[in-house]
This record gives structure tokens, sequence and C-alpha cells, in this order.
């Protein structure tokens, strides 16, 4: 029960996000829309450093001066996933006209809505190898660390959730609709928590892997989505120093509990 409740904890943070439309009136400020990107991508960052790619080569000890390998292969996996998914799901990022990956007749909120769940794919593959890797008796990885990466996750993924649900609202989408899309978009972080868990648990010895697998498709979508959306339109400095606050959060949170 606690790595069920622990892999859902990312997507109710979403939800509490995307609940941010049943009471605000306006679309989110341009200013705070980079201050949410910039500390999301700060998470991340600091997720898939202290709580995926150090557990990766912790657990690769025996390998010696060769314990990065794991961590690097699967850093390129990772990326490498992410880098196809880029190119065969349909998706609009926020602020854009014009759509990514295959050229099809979806609206421009369906887009929107895809683009976000692009995003939260690595999120629930990142939970479901560290509780991979509490299940499987790793003393590298904790339950209380696990729990602190899921936290983590959930933190970011509020100012993730206000942002799908938002824009949908003002594309004319009623209240309880754009709620339940932005909500929706958080759902695929359990279903690939529960994946990954699922594969974790029949290869063991391909955990490092999987840890550094995921860290390489979240430092993806920092790279190429979270951090441009951060700095679109005109200079400012918010995107970078809320950046420097998240991954500071969540360093604290994963040595804290970890």
């Amino acid at each position: 029960m606690n790595v069920f409740f622990g892999l859902m904890i990312p997507f109710v943070g979403t939800t509490f996000g995307a609940a941010c439309v049943l009471f605000m009136k306006k679309e989110l400020n341009p200013l705070v829309q980079k201050a949410f990107l910039g500390f999301a991508s700060g998470v991340m960052v600091a997720a898939s450093v202290w709580s995926l790619l150090i557990p990766a080569m912790d657990m690769s000890g025996s390998m010696g001066k060769f314990a990065f390998i794991p961590a690097a292969a699967g850093l390129l996996l990772g990326v490498g996933f992410l880098l196809v998914m880029d190119k065969a799901v349909p998706h609009l990022h926020l602020g854009s006209e014009e759509s990514e990956g295959p050229k099809v007749a979806l609206k421009k909120t369906t887009m929107l809505v895809l683009a976000v769940t692009l995003h939260n794919i690595p999120e629930g593959l990142s939970a479901g190898a560290v509780f991979a890797g509490v299940l499987a008796g790793n003393d590298t990885v904790t339950m209380a660390g696990a729990f602190a990466l899921a936290i983590g996750i959930a933190i970011q993924n509020f100012p993730e959730g206000a942002i799908i649900s938002m824009p949908l609202r003002g594309a004319g989408i009623s209240r309880g609709k754009a709620f339940l899309w932005g909500a929706a978009s958080g759902i695929v972080e359990p279903i690939a928590g529960g994946v990954t868990l699922l594969l974790a648990s029949q290869i063991q010895p391909l955990l490092p892997y999987l840890l550094a697998f995921a860290a390489g498709a979240m430092i993806y979508v920092v790279v190429e989505e979270l951090i441009p959306e951060a700095n679109e339109g005109e200079h400012s400095n918010v995107g970078t120093i809320a950046f420097a606050v998240g991954f500071v959060l969540m360093m604290v949170l994963d040595v804290a509990l970890g």
C-alpha cells in the first residue's frame, strides 16, 4: 500500500494544480508561468541527480571505475526514448502555434494536453524505478527517499496542472472540463510508474539502467521544453531564480528524507 500511495502522490499534485481553474478567473500571469516552469525544471534536474543517477552509480559499485556505465547508458537511452516520443506523438507546446510530431486533425486543446502528458511520462518512470529499488531491498534507495522523490514531483506537478488547465479555460472550455483535462494529463504517471515497477521486478540487474533511463527522460523534458518555455517572450530572470529554488528544495528533500 505504501508503494501504491507513493505512485499516486505525483498525480495528486497535478490534480490539485488543475483545480486552480475552479477558483481563478483569469489566465496565469506570464511571469508566474515562467516561475512555475523554472521551478519545475529545478525540481526535475535535482531529482534526476540525487534520486536517480547517484543511486544508479551506487548500485553499480561492484564495477569499480566503470560504475558510471549503467548511469551513462541509461541516461542516453532515456533521452533517446523521449526524442522518439516527441516525434511520434502529436502535441502542442504552451505559447506555440505550430504543433510537433505527426500532422493530425486534433484540436489545439487536445494537443496541449498531449504535450503535458509527454512531460509526465518520465516522472512516472522515475517514481516507479525508485520504488522498485525499495522493494528490491537495495541499500542505496530507502522508502523515505522514494517518498521524497514522489513529493518533489507532486510539488512541481502542482504548477504544471495549473499551466495546462488555465489556458484550456482561456480557450473557451468550461471550468469543469478544463479541470478534468488538466487532471487527466497526470494519470499517465501512476500508470508509467506501475509498468516500471512490474518490469523492474522481473529484471533486477537492470535496475540501475532503469533509474538512469528515467533521469535521462526527465532531463530531456527540462532542456527541450521547460527551460525554453520559461525564457520565451520578454527577458526575465524569474525562471532562473525559480529553477534555483526548485533545485535546492528537491535537493534538501532528498538528503533530509533519504
